[in-house]
């Protein structure tokens, strides 16, 4: 459908707000507003535009991510990607703010990559991009 324009939000199920805030404000997001409606929703957003919706009803809070950890593969979106101009910049702050890396980072057909995880054990990826033109050559 060329009527969708891009990604307005991610919905991202947390289990402690305060946690997550800090955690995400370290990352640059700004908390915008919450709680909001019956589930309850906050919203935090990044100064590029990117909005992440916590959705505050998570059951427990465990160290086990069942689309990313278990034997058996869900279904589900696994991870968000973020896209960064300088990886090795990102990678010094996140080091600068005790955030472990999942792994080492790595190369791939369209740039490099590297992962960490948040409180909630949700997974983020930071792609520093060089675009799929690459692929071409």
């Amino acid at each position: 459908m060329e009527e969708i324009s891009r990604v307005n939000h991610i919905g991202l199920r947390v289990s402690d707000l305060t946690i997550s805030r800090k955690f995400y404000e370290q990352l640059g997001f700004a908390f915008i507003a919450g709680l909001i409606g019956s589930e309850p929703v906050a919203v935090i957003e990044h100064p590029s535009g990117i909005n992440i919706n916590f959705i505050l009803n998570a059951n427990q809070h465990g160290k086990n991510n069942v689309l990313m950890d278990s034997d058996i593969k869900h279904t589900g979106y696994t991870h968000v990607a973020l896209e960064v101009t300088n990886g090795e910049a990102v990678r010094s702050k996140l080091k600068a703010l005790d955030i472990p890396l999942s792994g080492e980072p790595f190369q791939h057909p369209t740039g490099t990559s590297f992962f960490i995880r948040d409180p909630d054990d949700n997974v983020i990826e930071f792609v520093e991009y060089i675009g799929l033109h690459a692929l071409k050559q």
